[in-house]
């Protein structure tokens, strides 16, 4: 499956990325074990790493409408990317390189540096000194950064990639649900962390992987609202689950190149209750209220920061404490693309979020609202997070949201 999807990503994903970019040639550079992030999204199915180092070249004839997928390496990287490199006829790799470029004498020679996009700045000192050591003036002049070749490598899904997606969301939500019941959770016993590692266990029992630690937090009426980062800033205190604790997860999943990105929250029913109380249904609907109110503001073209603004403006006019700060989702967790926000950049993100909403992209949609709650004497917070897809066709959930708390039965 990861062999057809790169296959398909690379016949008609990447020659319009190049085109976009206005990039011919694209160097991917990298030696075993310190994999440039980009180079880790190209290998097949059976590469668990590159192999010595492996120097990847894309080019890009618009005119002639062909894209050569080539490796200065050893091996053929897969079925994909054909190796170009004899060693007996050329013993530098470097040289071989050259020669490759000498031959279809690009414009624009595309390298992965960026300042400000961590995932596509992979290419390392060494190999960046070594190259431009071998490359004459006039090629030297034809680098260019291939930040947005990379970002938009990074960000684009295709059909066959959503069809997973959709998959690995439904998954995702399964394994939530499961914690989030008397199968797991027995109140008075079970403690928030037996529930993140029976989570952590069921992903490995699943062949999966988890591309971060599972947290479970707790909000009582007899506690104080925390930081909704608490638990990452200072450490969340493991607690004993009880009859009327209201339940909040962040867990998230990994599973041929694709992440997914979830926050649930689930209700501990309390003797003679049957349904979750109403003033907690009517702050999650609050919660939902944002969601609508931010993804209703996505536009192609419209800037993160842009976004974020409006969807801000708009909530608080309604009478809501929003906070938003959704980031890219694909390829990796945390990944390059429209920023839309961070927990503590409510005014906009410097550069991230200054760049557009491209289509065919996934987005954490990740967010909370305070709520005031009279029955409880405090504030709470629900706090939101879905796998959202942008499409040509406008915004869905890339696989549904959560649009009411969950009620555990425990007796």
């Amino acid at each position: 499956m990861r062999d057809a999807i790169l296959k398909d990503r690379f016949e008609n994903v990447l020659p319009k990325i190049m085109d976009d970019t206005n990039i011919d040639m694209w160097l991917v550079i990298a030696r075993e074990y310190n994999e440039d992030p980009v180079m880790r999204t190209m290998l097949p199915g059976t590469w668990l790493n590159a192999r010595r180092r492996t120097i990847l070249v894309f080019y890009r004839d618009k005119q002639a409408n062909t894209i050569e997928r080539l490796a200065v390496a050893r091996y053929d990287v897969g079925e994909n990317i054909t190796s170009s490199w004899d060693k007996e006829k050329q013993p530098d790799q470097w040289a071989r390189l050259l020669e490759l470029i000498e031959e279809r004498n690009p414009k624009k020679i595309g390298i992965n540096v960026s300042k400000h996009f961590g995932i596509v700045d992979g290419l390392v000192k060494t190999d960046y000194d070594e190259l431009m050591e071998v490359l004459p003036p006039k090629y030297e002049e034809r680098i260019v950064s291939a930040e947005k070749l990379a970002i938009g490598w990074i960000e684009t899904r295709t059909q066959i990639e959503m069809k997973l997606y959709n998959q690995l969301v439904d998954i995702t939500s399964s394994i939530i649900d499961e914690a989030f019941s008397k199968n797991v959770i027995t109140p008075g016993i079970t403690t928030t962390e037996d529930v993140v590692w029976w989570m952590r266990q069921k992903v490995t029992d699943l062949g999966l992987e988890t591309w971060f630690h599972p947290t479970i937090d707790v909000q009582r009426n007899n506690e104080e609202l925390k930081s909704h980062i608490y638990s990452f800033t200072k450490g969340e205190k493991e607690k004993v689950i009880i009859p009327g604790d209201l339940l909040h997860c962040d867990f998230g999943i990994t599973y041929i190149t694709l992440n997914t990105d979830c926050q649930r929250h689930a209700y501990v029913l309390k003797d003679g209750e049957t349904e979750v109380p109403s003033f907690l249904k009517e702050a999650f609907a609050k919660g939902n209220r944002v969601q609508d109110i931010f993804t209703g503001n996505f536009k192609t073209g419209r800037t993160g920061n842009e976004v974020l603004a409006m969807s801000l403006a708009q909530g608080k006019t309604e009478g809501m404490r929003p906070a938003i700060y959704t980031h890219p989702l694909g390829t990796y967790g945390h990944s390059s693309g429209t920023t839309l926000g961070m927990w503590d950049s409510q005014g906009g993100v410097p550069v991230s979020g200054d760049y557009p909403l491209h289509e065919n992209t996934v987005y954490a949609i990740e967010l909370n609202t305070t709520v005031t709650i009279p029955e409880w004497k405090k504030d709470i917070r629900i706090m939101l997070e879905e796998a959202g897809f942008w499409s040509p066709n406008g915004f869905r959930y890339v696989n549904g949201r959560q649009e009411s708390i969950k009620a555990i039965e425990w007796k």
